[in-house]
């Protein structure tokens, strides 16, 4: 018998079709287009997926690379998972499971390690997924705190973001669009490797070509005193979402509340009628250290939690059942 649904690794051949069927997706965004995914192409092993019915009309795309014996959706990219339209339904996303777990077992993957995307991203109600995964007997093994406001309905800043506001305007702080990923990345940088001992993702020529490439998506707001850069912020703009990907302030900035001024006119102005404003995370080790610090910082601008998930399946333990995801003993408890 004919399966129902037939899968393909992505190839270089169908570009097209995947950037398309990104565009009318309900849960995709820019950072799916196959020109955002490549930048980093020398990093990860591509094995991307794409799923076809029995009428050969395409699906449901997986964003995914190889890691040895793990496939990861996708460990270059925030958020992850099956790609889908307003056709996907529940009990096909069932047999969509069934077939792709079902297949990369068969290609000798021992374990799909399953990024989501968080619901403030979907054009469209979008957690068939999240079923699936669940008779599929998906391990939850990490969880993100997302902090997130609602411009077009305030909680109202706390009162030390508005004595940081006051600062930055006596101390005569502007901020505004900026094209200087340079100067911006050189605060940023220090920021990091101060804190953390690390660099940022993306180097400033990376973003610069990212920026190129998706004008409408990718900006970079900084604050300025004096014309030095004492403070920015790179979004990644979506059609629900204005996403903080940097942040950072130099100490100049800190002091004078530059920070506060650029997220303050973010929130009020320029994404006022943006359903949502996402901060970010403020997690480590897989979501089981709260760096609070950080968190307060941006629950300060009115932002409240929304949960980033992060599954696996042991393939080696899974049974594929006749119809559907099994789910219970069958899975990975």
């Amino acid at each position: 018998m004919k399966p129902s649904v037939r899968i393909e690794v992505y190839s270089p051949s169908r570009r097209e079709s995947w950037d398309a069927f990104v565009r009318r997706s309900k849960n995709g965004t820019f950072l799916f287009f196959r020109d955002y995914m490549e930048y980093h192409g020398d990093r990860l092993v591509d094995h991307s997926l794409l799923l076809w019915d029995d009428k050969a009309e395409l699906i449901a795309l997986l964003p995914a690379n190889r890691r040895g014996a793990d496939l990861e959706s996708h460990a270059g990219l925030t958020y992850g998972g099956f790609v889908t339209d307003e056709r996907m339904k529940v009990p096909r996303m069932l047999e969509v499971f069934r077939r792709t777990l079902e297949f990369l077992r068969a290609e000798g993957f021992r374990r799909l390690v399953y990024k989501t995307v968080p619901s403030i991203y979907h054009r469209v109600p979008a957690e068939e997924d999240r079923y699936a995964l669940f008779r599929c007997g998906a391990r939850l093994y990490r969880r993100d705190v997302l902090t997130v406001a609602v411009p077009s309905r305030p909680v109202g800043f706390q009162e030390r973001r508005r004595r940081s506001l006051k600062k930055a305007a006596a101390a005569g702080v502007t901020w505004g669009p900026s094209e200087d990923f340079d100067r911006f990345w050189a605060v940023l940088e220090d920021n990091l490797w101060t804190a953390h001992r690390v660099r940022p993702v993306h180097t400033a020529e990376e973003m610069r070509r990212l920026r190129a490439a998706f004008p409408d998506n990718i900006k970079l707001f900084c604050a300025f005193v004096g014309g030095e850069v004492v403070a920015g912020t790179v979004i990644y703009e979506t059609e629900t979402v204005a996403h903080v990907q940097y942040m950072a302030s130099s100490e100049r900035g800190r002091a004078c509340g530059a920070l506060d001024l650029i997220f303050a006119g973010l929130l009020t102005g320029k994404y006022r009628a943006k359903p949502y404003f996402d901060f970010g995370i403020s997690t480590e080790d897989e979501g089981r250290r709260l760096n609070e610090g950080l968190i307060a910082f941006k629950e300060g601008f009115g932002g409240r939690a929304v949960v980033h998930d992060f599954y696996e399946i042991d393939l080696t333990r899974w049974a594929s059942p006749s119809e559907g995801c099994a789910g219970g003993s069958r899975g990975v408890g």
